[in-house]
């Protein structure tokens, strides 16, 4: 009898997003038509006394003859349960958009504010909590689109050189924005800035107190993956508070495992002192 699994296997095999070996499968390692995509992710909780708040997505789909890489990072905060609902229905809000093969950006943006919406609709279930969000959806093995709000980010590595794709929603770049809308910015309590003083991030999902001076519009930014592209990370700001672009891509360029580069991200940033729930997806492109 052929189990599920083994269905599911054999459909991603015809697709093109994996080897015929189930354990290339099993190990986080997909292969697209005409290019060799392998992925790895890691998670770790922090040291806060609050349960796990990061959620990620890795996934492969064939979608009206596109073969989809979906990639995603979650940082909850004041709970989980925003993260939770990013992470099952961001991706599908995205891909029902009509005009998402012809205008992008524009049906990414859009696809954000319905997501938003629906978060905030349901607060009752989700709570006062929130999330930072990056996507990443790598289209035919060669475009990839990238889009966040907040500060979780994504790096490219090109030639060796780390590029960021993503853009750091901090509280004291957009102060003029977050001012007009009628709230402030303040580094008290604390010692960063943040969005009436309560929020270290400008932009985000949920937050329904704070949302009359938060944005959840997305930065979205298109590449071409061509020859020169190695790999990318996408990572929430665990990684980030201790590791610049620059030392996160050397750290692992030289581990063609994708699984053994996200924990050694990870691992890398906890021997720094990073007390922060830490979530790693690496894409290699070759």
């Amino acid at each position: 009898m052929t189990t599920g699994r083994e269905i599911l296997h054999k459909m991603k095999v015809k697709a093109g997003f994996c080897s015929s070996a189930p354990d290339t499968a099993a190990k986080g390692k997909a292969k697209a038509t005409k290019n060799h995509i392998s992925h790895g992710s890691h998670l770790v909780k922090g040291k806060t006394n609050h349960p796990m708040e990061d959620y990620l997505v890795t996934d492969f789909k064939r979608v009206k003859d596109h073969e989809l890489g979906l990639f995603a990072i979650f940082d909850g905060h004041l709970g989980h349960d925003v993260a939770n609902f990013l992470q099952n229905n961001l991706f599908d809000n995205i891909l029902k958009q009509a005009d998402f093969w012809s205008e992008t950006r524009k049906a990414i943006k859009r696809a954000y504010k319905k997501t938003d919406d629906e978060i905030l609709d349901k607060v009752k279930q989700l709570g006062r909590g929130g999330s930072t969000a990056v996507t990443a959806i790598l289209i035919d093995g060669h475009k990839l689109v990238v889009a966040n709000v907040g500060d979780s980010r994504a790096v490219l590595c090109k030639n060796g050189v780390a590029e960021q794709l993503s853009v750091d929603h901090e509280p004291s770049k957009e102060k003029r924005d977050i001012e007009s809308r009628g709230g402030f910015v303040s580094n008290l309590p604390g010692d960063v800035p943040r969005v009436d003083g309560q929020l270290a991030v400008a932009r985000a999902f949920g937050d329904k107190s704070l949302k009359l001076h938060l944005s959840s519009e997305p930065d979205v930014e298109v590449k071409t993956v061509d020859a020169s592209t190695e790999f990318m990370i996408l990572a929430s700001d665990g990684i980030w508070k201790v590791m610049t672009n620059k030392e996160a891509v050397e750290s692992i360029r030289h581990i063609k495992d994708a699984n053994v580069a996200a924990k050694r991200l990870i691992d890398e940033a906890v021997s720094r002192k990073s007390k922060d729930d830490i979530s790693c997806i690496v894409v290699r492109f070759q």
